[in-house]
């Protein structure tokens, strides 16, 4: 769809291209009339926020990476029966 409006975006590369290839980030309207906001600022804090979503997704797969398998296969496990249980057991 196309619309008559015009936005300004920031285009951030990742810096793990094995995830995404870039960020696409759209400008607020009013964010460059604000005192002390310029261009520079704009894109550090979108390469900031990219960032920052990376990490986070990081962090959780190293936790996860952590757990022995066999560990990851009794939660699961335990965790099928016990909605299989409670499905037995609502009815």
């Amino acid at each position: 769809m196309v619309k008559g409006i015009t936005r300004q975006v920031i285009l951030v590369k990742s810096p793990d291209p094995r995830l995404f290839e870039e960020a696409i980030f759209i400008v607020k309207e009013e964010a460059l009339a604000q005192e002390g906001v310029d261009a520079d600022r704009i894109i550090r804090e979108a390469r900031e926020a990219a960032n920052g979503y990376l990490k986070e997704g990081r962090a959780w797969n190293r936790r996860l990476e952590r757990l022995p398998v066999p560990v990851l296969v009794g939660a699961g496990a335990g965790l099928a029966s016990l909605v299989w249980a409670v499905g037995l057991f609502a009815l």
